[in-house]
């Protein structure tokens, strides 16, 4: 048996049209190589897209691809990242699997009696692989569904089982991701044979004894400047699996490769320029100077400068003549990022390159309970929920009446008025 494991795309995230098509690019090359490499069928851990109303050019394209998938016999399994998944429910994942197109396997219901989440399996016809998963939501609201599964159930089942989850595993992060908020691997049910997660951009993988082994793919592509300048590029695993004993639910029985793939859709070079005590005309010639060496074509190219400047001020450095020369050698794509530098006589003000769902975290709990109308922790949900409901747009022929009509009218449930 083999199959891959994806996630986190994020197709529609770049504004320039030009790293757009480059997501797209990835996932179409990433589709082509599943069918070339005749897999059994596609994991994707959540985060297709970068909103639940993706733009209808990006939808036509990824339906057409998946079509083809599935005239190839290769089925795709899927769940609802923190991204494409909506504050009222829906996600394009449903969309695409009532068209055939995919199967949504975070499935369950709640036990009356017990008000547990009782998880089905969902299993794969040709391998019987049995597979279940839990969606994710933005600001670790996806923390109750865990809190309340019911594991005895998904432990006790048989069988070559994976798991997939688009939340943060704190045994899972590395380093830089310490302070991000997350939840701990015992959340998760045991003896799976693997388990296929989301949500942190970052290749891991990680065995852990009565679990098995925990991936994350990383993203596909790139999704800010920060992830091209470290990592280039995106990636996804490919297991092969030797199922010796199908009926036995014992981790050792089953031999399993896990190979990381790196997806490379064009060439990438990066330059760092540290400038401190350093004036804009030597800054510049730094910058030039190693661009001699470097074949730029159809290249995507990032720029970090750093530092404190001797003097002059971050506009007095002539970009122009950097993009200039650069797309003269046809290069695909330039970047630059200046938020670490600064100037005796400007100083620029920065924020962090963390996830803007750990900034928005960091604001909410440095301004919780100045007006103690709620409990601090009930304080913190609301805010969250509200603040993901209102990050919608108006919907496709709604008025602006019907559009300001749903906010309002979503913010009442929340707040329960």
């Amino acid at each position: 048996m083999k199959y891959t494991h994806l996630a986190d795309l994020h197709l529609g995230s770049w504004r320039d049209p030009k790293m757009r098509d480059l997501s797209v690019q990835a996932f179409l090359v990433a589709m082509d190589n599943c069918i070339r490499d005749k897999v059994d069928f596609v994991l994707f851990a959540g985060d297709l897209f970068n909103t639940s109303l993706p733009a209808l050019d990006t939808l036509k394209i990824v339906t057409k691809k998946l079509k083809e998938l599935k005239d190839n016999d290769i089925p795709l399994y899927a769940i609802a990242g923190s991204h494409d998944f909506s504050p009222s429910g829906k996600t394009m994942i449903d969309v695409l699997e009532n068209a055939g197109l995919l199967r949504n396997v975070c499935k369950g219901s709640i036990d009356p009696e017990t008000k547990q989440l009782l998880l089905n399996f969902t299993i794969d016809p040709k391998t019987g692989t049995k597979l279940t998963g839990i969606l994710g939501r933005r600001g670790q609201l996806d923390q109750t569904y865990y809190q309340n599964l019911s594991l005895q159930n998904l432990e006790n089942e048989s069988g070559y089982k994976i798991f997939m989850f688009h939340t943060s595993i704190t045994e899972m992060l590395a380093s830089k991701f310490e302070k991000i908020e997350s939840q701990p691997v015992s959340f998760l049910p045991k003896g799976f044979n693997y388990y296929a997660g989301g949500h942190i951009h970052h290749p891991t993988k990680l065995d852990l004894p009565e679990f098995g082994t925990l991936t994350y793919p990383g993203a596909l592509f790139p999704n800010s400047f920060s992830e091209v300048e470290e990592y280039g590029h995106g990636g996804y695993y490919l297991i092969t699996v030797n199922l010796t004993d199908a009926n036995s639910n014992r981790l050792n029985n089953y031999h399993q490769d896990i190979e990381w793939i790196p997806l490379k859709v064009k060439e990438h070079h990066h330059i760092t320029i540290n400038c401190n005590h350093k004036s804009p005309e030597i800054i510049l010639f730094e910058i030039m100077n190693p661009l001699q060496n470097i074949d730029v074509k159809d290249a995507l190219i990032t720029l970090r400068l750093k530092g404190s400047m001797d003097h002059g001020k971050v506009s007095d450095i002539n970009f122009k003549e950097v993009f200039d020369t650069l797309y003269a050698k046809n290069a695909y794509f330039v970047m630059k990022n200046t938020t670490r530098l600064n100037s005796e006589e400007f100083e620029e003000i920065k924020m962090g390159e963390a996830n803007t769902e750990n900034i928005e975290e960091q604001i909410i709990q440095e301004h919780l309970q100045q007006v103690k109308m709620f409990e601090k922790e009930v304080e913190m949900s609301l805010t969250k929920t509200l603040l993901i409901s209102l990050n919608t747009t108006k919907n496709e022929g709604e008025t602006v009446t019907d559009f300001q009509k749903r906010i309002e009218d979503e913010g009442d449930k929340i707040l329960k008025v």
